[in-house]
């Protein structure tokens, strides 16, 4: 499986995954759309961080590159191509950590280069969320691109949006909304495109730590809006491993929308791998995200989790049978009641939980909450395998009449399907319409699939 993998352990901002794909092999060609559309110009250039050379990638705009293609007033860079999130991650301005509308008062004054030239960092217009999606719409930038980078404004609106209390759609775009930033995001879901991964995954992300100062006053790192975007992210979110800023709300929301979170990277065939730089240096460590690019191996799926266990010997059938739905309203992936002898021969249960691992503390809460036990095991399993599933609908014909049947299909990256099972509440409403027994539908649907 063509997989593209990013390790955040030193967190990221827009700029550094655009910076890190086309290190790792992207077509710099393929951002054409964005260039096209915005009045901006895509600089490449490269620096030693720590031992490593990293990529560096910024946005011009256009009224500041003469004819010769250099930047009015100073040296050109060797090769073009493009950035993305100037924020406080990268020593530019942003906002109050949803980086849409709110200046740190201490940035102000790195819109500028070193070469005192005028960078595209917050500048150009301000744009509402439903404008922003009908520039993107208008781009031209096929099916994945589009909905990548629609899906990752989404995810940096709906954060605006919680953090301050407004509506999506009146959700006013100022530094995000900029041309820069939607030459980050939409450059990132162009790059990811032209790559074309099958699975995209993400280590644990790190935030860093210390404070933030913001229009608003002083906050703690991680940013308001990066602590929404990763609530809805399937990845880990990480505290360090310095006293920085090292994740932007617009790394996290392109983060999120692309990738799956795992504890380390996979095991994979590497075809290439690039490191994307920020412009700010860390003390003592590279300040970059990288990207590796492979074939990860096929078969089993290794997904990470953490098990559950509280012994429960009060606890009745009732309040047994309603732990499977609220448990799985609070995040965990499986739930399993076994009965067990307690002390002095009382009957009992005991309750396994599968969770993943940003879960574990939401589903401890809520299995002490449900059941009053004083206390909650979590035992050693860190991953288990699993097969790949997909769902397909089997149209099966009873008596002139065609009902769909959703069905399971198990299997593994190989291609090998495992089982086949039927879906019981539709194969349930289908038998209750035709007369025919539950278990004669479940049997067509999947010898239908089969």
């Amino acid at each position: 499986m063509q997989t593209l993998a990013f390790d955040g352990r030193t967190g990221t901002a827009g700029d550094m995954l655009l910076a890190a794909l086309l290190a790792a092999g992207a077509d710099p060609d393929a951002l054409a759309p964005v260039t096209d559309a915005l009045p901006v110009e895509y600089r490449l250039d490269r620096r030693d961080e720590h031992g490593i050379t990293a990529t560096t990638v910024d946005v011009l705009l256009t009224d500041e590159i003469d004819e010769d293609g250099e930047e009015a007033g100073g040296a050109g860079s060797d090769e073009s191509l493009p950035s993305l999130d100037k924020t406080g991650r990268n020593g530019h301005a942003h906002g109050d950590g949803d980086e849409a509308g709110h200046t740190h008062d201490d940035h102000g004054d790195h819109a500028h280069g070193p070469d005192g030239h005028t960078h595209a960092e917050g500048h150009g217009v301000t744009r509402t969320y439903p404008e922003v999606v009908e520039l993107v719409e208008s781009m031209a930038l096929g099916e994945r691109a589009e909905a990548i980078a629609l899906g990752a404004f989404r995810r940096l609106g709906a954060a605006e949006a919680t953090v301050h209390d407004t509506d999506l759609e009146t959700t006013a775009f100022h530094e995000v909304g900029a041309d820069d930033a939607v030459a980050d995001i939409v450059g990132v879901a162009l790059l990811v495109a032209d790559l074309d991964p099958e699975r995209i995954v993400t280590t644990p992300v790190s935030a860093g730590g210390g404070e933030v100062r913001m229009a608003h006053g002083t906050y703690p790192v991680p940013a308001p809006a990066v602590v929404e975007i990763a609530s809805e992210a399937d990845w880990e979110l990480r505290g360090g491993p310095v006293d920085e800023e090292l994740l932007t709300p617009t790394g996290a929301a392109i983060l999120a929308e692309l990738a799956d979170g795992v504890d380390s990277l996979p095991s994979m065939q590497v075809r290439a791998s690039g490191y994307g730089a920020g412009t700010r240096s860390l003390a003592d460590r590279p300040n970059v995200v990288r990207a590796v690019v492979g074939a990860a191996d096929e078969g089993l799926v290794r997904d990470e989790i953490r098990v559950l266990e509280t012994n429960l010997d009060d606890a009745s059938p009732e309040l047994l049978g309603s732990l499977q739905r609220s448990l799985k309203e609070a995040g965990a992936r499986d739930v399993s009641v076994v009965p067990a002898t307690m002390k002095k021969g009382r009957p009992g249960h005991l309750v396994k939980v599968i969770v993943r691992p940003p879960d574990v503390q939401t589903v401890a809460r809520r299995l002490a909450e449900e059941t009053g036990t004083l206390g909650v095991r979590e035992t050693g399993a860190g991953h288990r395998w699993i097969a790949t599933r997909a769902f397909e609908t089997a149209e099966i014909e009873i008596d002139g009449e065609t009902f769909g049947v959703s069905v399971k299909v198990a299997g593994d990256g190989d291609g090998t399907v495992y089982d086949v099972s039927a879906e019981f509440d539709d194969a349930d409403a289908v038998a209750e319409r035709t007369g025919l027994s539950v278990r004669e539908v479940m049997r067509r649907a999947e010898a239908q699939i089969r």
